[in-house]
Formats: structure tokens, C-alpha cells, sequence
């Protein structure tokens, strides 16, 4: 990593954490327990990797930070949502998330529920809130991340992994959950600064498209590969928690290889879309190297 790149990812990091620590209620008064679940949900440790995405995108197409920051904060409010939910004992019963007891573990699972909730209604609040973007680009924003969350996107795509554990998908059906279940928020992480642009420039809207859905499967493949190659203590996550849960995952219908090989593939699909841009998409590009080449 350069020290360019080093600098801007440190910037955007501190950014990004003060600006959701000022989101979230201070855990104090008759809502004590509920405040500080939010908090301890959103605040403990976090990669921040939708707020980069968004911000480095941002980057490519020439956008203010001040309206970036609407998105960064909604989607990271809207990430941690879904992990307290996804680690709920009726999901997939987890005990640890980034090294720490999760929620419903440090807290109760009827806490866990109901800051998970006050999270994803924040998320969208805090749009409707927002003081430097437009009114049509609010709309536009709600709408992309609303599909990105729902039955079309990312609920849905937690639906078909319950529903699938145990069970030999096809490719298809496999590819299908993925870009449901993580793919969606990542590819809304990536078309959000198009929502604050008047410049509607089809070839770059449609290659970042396929940049966003590429990283976002991609993604959830090395998280696939990570969960059987990497201990709790890198990961800080229950080791081999798709294997006890019985998982479709694609390590597991298609071997470790094809697995590295589909990456592989997807990554070179991700920094061909990218070459539509010039030096102010270098950081996106490191981003888009480190996500597939991660070890948690």
C-alpha cells in the first residue's frame, strides 16, 4: 500500500466513524440498553468497506465528501443491521463477530432484535435527515438502497440461505444468492455517487454496474474461503461456521480451487470495468485488490 493510499484510507476511516458515532444515540436515559446495543453493534471495529467503496467511487465521478457521507453512513448502519440479525440463534447462531461477543451474546436476543431494527430505521432517517443533498437525490438514494436491503436484495438473499443449508444448488442458484445476499449492498455501495451526478455518462453507469455486482459476489466467495481457511483469532469470527451451519457455499460445491479461480476472474472483470477511469480510480482499484485478496 502506498502512502497516498494509506492517507486517504485513513481520512476517509476517521471520517466515516465520527460521523457514525454522531449518528447513533448516546447510551444513557430510559433506552439505556437499547442505545448502547446500537452502538456496540456499529462501533466495535468494523472495515468500513461500504463507506470506502462508496467514498473511492465518489473519487472516480468528481463528487463533494459532504454528500458521500449520506450514503457511507446508511449503508454501514444498514451492514451492521443485518449482522446482528444474521447472528441471531434463529440465523446463523453465531458467538463471535469482529472478535467480540455478538449482540445477542453481550446483550439479550430480544436487545439484539430491536437495536438491529433502530439501526436499519436510522439508516434510512438519517437520508431523509440530510442537509446536503437534494430532495430528488434522496429519492434516488432510498430507492437504490431500499432494493438493495429488500426481498429483491440482500432479505431475500439471507431467505435463500436458510433456505438452501444442506441442500447442492446449481451455479445459477448459488450465483443468485450471493448477488442477493452480499452482492446487492456492495453494488449499492458503488452506483450511490451516481445518484448526486447530472452527468449521466451510459457507458460509465454501465460499467461500474458490472464492477458492482463483480466485487460483491467476489467478495462473498473469500468470505466462503476465508470461514474454512482462517481461525477466529484473524477473522474474529466463528471459525467454520458455514460448515457447522451446512451452508451452500461455493467452496463446498465446487472445490477450493475453482473457488480461487472464479475470484481470480471476477477481479481481472472488476479492473477491466476501471479502466474507463484514469488515476482518480487508484484507490478504488487497491480497494478492489484488497477485497478479493483478504485474509478476514
Amino acid at each position: 500500500m502506498s502512502k497516498e493510499i494509506k492517507k486517504a484510507i485513513d481520512i476517509y476511516l476517521e471520517r466515516i466513524n465520527k460521523i457514525i458515532d454522531q449518528s447513533l444515540p448516546e447510551s444513557n436515559g430510559n433506552h439505556s440498553s437499547l442505545h448502547e446495543a446500537m452502538r456496540y453493534s456499529t462501533l466495535n471495529g468494523g472495515k468500513r468497506i461500504r463507506p470506502l467503496l462508496i467514498y473511492s467511487c465518489g473519487e472516480c465521478l468528481g463528487i463533494e465528501k459532504e454528500k458521500l457521507d449520506v450514503p457511507a453512513l446508511s449503508i454501514e448502519l444498514l451492514h451492521s443491521f443485518s449482522l446482528v440479525h444474521d447472528d441471531l440463534p434463529s440465523m446463523d447462531n453465531d458467538n463471535l463477530r469482529r472478535g467480540l461477543p455478538t449482540t445477542h451474546k453481550k446483550f439479550s436476543e430480544s436487545t439484539a432484535i430491536l437495536a438491529a431494527d433502530a439501526l436499519q430505521t436510522l439508516a434510512f432517517g438519517s437520508i431523509a435527515d440530510a442537509k446536503s443533498i437534494t430532495d430528488e437525490q434522496k429519492v434516488r438514494l432510498i430507492s437504490l438502497i431500499s432494493d438493495a436491503c429488500g426481498a429483491k436484495g440482500m432479505t431475500g438473499g439471507q431467505s435463500m440461505d436458510l433456505a438452501s443449508e444442506g441442500k447442492i444448488l446449481k451455479k445459477s442458484e448459488l450465483h443468485s444468492m450471493h448477488k442477493m445476499k452480499t452482492g446487492a449492498l456492495i453494488h449499492a455501495s458503488i452506483m450511490a455517487p451516481f445518484c448526486f451526478t447530472q452527468d449521466y455518462d451510459e457507458k460509465k453507469i454501465q460499467q461500474m454496474d458490472r464492477f458492482g455486482w463483480a466485487i460483491g459476489i467476489a467478495f462473498q466467495i473469500r468470505d466462503d474461503l476465508i470461514d474454512i481457511e482462517e481461525s477466529s483469532d484473524v477473522t474474529g469470527k466463528d471459525q467454520n461456521s458455514d460448515i457447522k451451519n451446512d451452508k451452500a457455499t461455493w467452496p463446498s460445491h465446487f472445490g477450493k480451487e475453482a473457488s480461487y479461480e472464479y475470484c481470480s476472474e471476477l477481479l481481472n472483470e472488476c479492473l477491466k470495468s476501471l479502466d474507463i477511469f484514469n488515476n482518480e480510480a487508484e484507490l478504488l482499484r487497491w480497494l478492489t485488490q484488497y477485497l478479493i485478496d483478504r485474509k478476514n
